[in-house]
């Protein structure tokens, strides 16, 4: 079952950033674009390679309006552990949501129950709270920071431009298509 435009489910969750905690609920992710990057576990190996891209382009997605929340089922005070113990996340400035609970890991569908740990799932929700773009890969396989800002952007154009939708390799600038009868077979 496709998970494009469900609605994400209330909760409310533990964050560290910028050396301290807080919470995050759902009302705190309405209103603007938000980027859940889910991840398997801290003190890992393929994991730190992406949240620190993710720090290194986060700018890029606050231009955007998009906030970045990463999220694995580890606690703040291993977020925090981590951050201080690692060059590379001690780079990250956006929220990392703690989910040992796994309330977040099992609305967006990427529990994995046997190991108590999330998937590498990447989500792109709406202001309305609305998956609009996800993608699920293997523990084994890391992602695009870049891909995913192309992403966001692309979904933000399609919102925004509703008669408008955005082919292959599309990025902000390039040539749209307006779907028709005069564009079948033509492409």
């Amino acid at each position: 079952m496709s998970l494009i435009g469900k609605e994400i489910g209330d909760f409310s969750v533990q964050a560290y950033q910028d050396n301290g905690f807080r919470t995050v609920t759902k009302a705190d992710v309405l209103g603007t674009w938000s980027l859940f990057f889910f991840y398997p576990a801290d003190f890992t190996f393929v994991c730190p390679t992406e949240l620190e891209e993710l720090a290194e382009n986060y700018e890029a997605f606050k231009a955007e309006g998009c906030e970045v929340y990463s999220v694995s089922c580890d606690t703040e005070f291993t977020h925090m552990a981590w951050h201080g113990s690692s060059a590379r996340i001690g780079q990250v400035s956006y929220p990392m949501l703690a989910d040992p609970a796994h309330v977040l890991a099992r609305d967006f569908e990427v529990l994995v129950e046997d190991a108590g740990q999330a998937e590498r799932g990447a989500f792109v929700v709406d202001p309305e709270g609305r998956i609009q773009v996800y993608e699920v890969t293997a523990s084994g396989i890391g992602r695009n920071a870049q891909e995913l800002l192309r992403l966001v952007q692309a979904a933000k154009f399609v919102a925004e431009h509703g008669d408008q939708v955005c082919p292959a390799k599309w990025r902000p600038g390039s040539k749209t298509l307006t779907p028709g009868a005069d564009l079948v077979g033509k492409l």
